[in-house]
Parts: structure tokens; C-alpha cells; sequence
């Protein structure tokens, strides 16, 4: 029992868990800016530039407590200058370039997770999974 407590309070499961949740989180936030593209006005956000370095730095630690606490955030992105009239700063081709850049990351933090699971899957079982 201890391995299976070992395993899922490890540093390096700890940090993919709390990778996949700023994913799905940037992922809701590519989705509302281009949801919102032709909205009057309109500022994209992204994940908070203080919040990517704070789960930096608790990852760098190796810290599996510090790495949980990490509480990813959302900010709107006052960097990026309109180019329209209406105020609005969403440039489609960087969010779709985005949703693919996201996209790519949570796969290969989902093969990750599973492919950890499956070492204890066979580790219990004895059988490949």
C-alpha cells in the first residue's frame, strides 16, 4: 500500500496532475477568446505570468506539497496591443496556434499519467497492461 501512496504523492505525479489542470485551464481561456473575437472591446486572457513562475519554482523544488499548492490563475493579457478599432486584442491565429500548442502538452501529459498507472497496474497484477 505504501508503493501506491508513494507513487501518487510523488513530485513528478504531483507536478503532471498540476500541469493537466493549468492545460484545462488554458485551454478554457483559449476557448472564451475565441469565443469572444469579434466582441466590441473584448481582452483575451491567459494564465497569470506570476502564476507560471510560482509552479516553476515549486517544481524546481521538487516539493510535492509545494507543487499542490500551486493555485493556477487566469489574468487578462493587458501585453498584447489591439490592432482592431473596437479595442478587442484576440488574434485568432495565435489562439488557434495556441489550442494546438495546449493541446499537444495535455496528450502528452495524459500518456504521462497513464503510462504510470499502467507500471502499477502491472507491478499489482503481474500481467502488461
Amino acid at each position: 500500500m505504501e508503493m501506491v501512496a508513494s507513487l501518487f504523492n510523488s513530485d513528478n505525479y504531483t507536478a503532471v496532475k498540476k500541469m493537466m489542470d493549468v492545460s484545462a485551464l488554458r485551454h478554457a481561456s483559449i476557448a472564451s477568446n475565441l469565443a469572444n473575437v469579434s466582441t466590441p472591446g473584448y481582452k483575451r486572457v491567459d494564465m497569470s505570468r506570476s502564476f507560471e513562475d510560482e509552479l516553476r519554482a515549486s517544481i524546481k523544488s521538487r516539493n510535492a506539497d509545494e507543487i499542490a499548492e500551486a493555485s493556477p490563475r487566469t489574468e487578462v493579457d493587458t501585453l498584447t496591443p489591439s490592432t482592431r478599432a473596437d479595442g478587442n486584442n484576440v488574434q485568432i491565429d495565435s489562439e488557434l496556434l495556441g489550442l494546438t500548442k495546449n493541446t499537444m502538452n495535455f496528450n502528452v501529459l495524459t500518456d504521462f499519467a497513464s503510462g504510470s498507472l499502467k507500471q502499477l497496474r502491472h507491478a499489482i497484477t503481474g500481467r502488461p497492461a
